[in-house]
């Protein structure tokens, strides 16, 4: 379990959030899977709906107009102690702005940009809302990874912009995984070579305390899931929910936890 009441370093996932048609299915589905409850905002900012695991926020639903918006994805924000700068550094090495930095209110700024291999992510500098202030226990956020079809393209990208080092996974045999690594040596995520991907995207890991169980309660509230199976890190599961978007859900294997 990470309490966070600071601004994260540079670079560090800091923040979630998922545009959906339906709020209030979204709220069922997800109170269902994690445990989650809800602060539904005001209207002049949209209902941005903060989610709370034990009162402390660790992801937000956004509504959106179902007839303009045709696909729903989980968004990740990195964290940044400026975000006109770093907007600037990505914009320099080819990543296209899709939303230029701004404030929120007395929350932060930030912007979104497409990288240089076509995926999709945002900045977060911290002011009032430091981002996700629960990570890395059951029903919060626990690590992002970048699958994409140019993983040279984005090793190049996030290394030069954040400063990340790139260290290779021999755990793996045949998969192209690449860890990123603040400077401080802090694993933050990491890059999957994939010239399979349908496109390249931030994928987005919770950790839950039975895969099994996440996988039955998101069937049973309206989405659907692979079965989960093992792998050396833990027993995961590929879920989608009502409006499909996806997500992984992630345990510890028996053993591995209290290693």
């Amino acid at each position: 379990m990470t309490i966070v009441t600071t601004n994260q370093p540079l670079g560090t996932p800091t923040w979630i959030d998922l545009g959906i048609p339906d709020l209030e299915l979204a709220m069922s589905f997800y109170g269902s899977v994690f445990g989650w409850e809800f602060d539904v905002g005001p209207e002049e900012f949209g209902r941005y709906t903060m989610c709370l695991l034990r009162g402390k926020k660790v992801a937000a639903l956004m509504p959106v107009d179902a007839e303009t918006s045709t696909a729903y994805w989980w968004n990740v924000y990195l964290a940044t102690d400026d975000v006109d700068d770093t907007t600037a550094k990505c914009r320099a090495l080819g990543a296209e702005p899709l939303a230029e930095p701004m404030q929120i209110a007395d929350q932060g700024s930030m912007s979104i940009l497409r990288d240089p291999s076509g995926a999709q992510f945002g900045l977060w500098q911290g002011a009032a809302h430091v981002g996700c202030e629960l990570v890395n226990e059951s029903g919060a956020l626990l690590r992002n990874d970048l699958v994409t079809t140019d993983p040279v393209a984005a090793r190049s990208f996030y290394s030069t912009v954040f400063g990340f080092t790139l260290d290779g996974n021999d755990e793996l045999p045949g998969v192209d995984f690449t860890f990123l690594r603040r400077p401080d040596g802090h694993e933050v995520g990491g890059i999957i070579g994939d010239p399979q991907a349908v496109a390249s995207s931030w994928g987005t890991l919770f950790q839950v305390e039975d895969a099994d169980r996440a996988v039955a309660a998101a069937r049973g509230a309206g989405g659907t899931a692979e079965d989960a199976t093992n792998m050396k890190y833990g027993r995961t599961a590929e879920i989608t929910d009502p409006f499909g978007a996806t997500f992984t859900v992630g345990a510890p294997l028996p053993g591995v936890q209290e290693a």
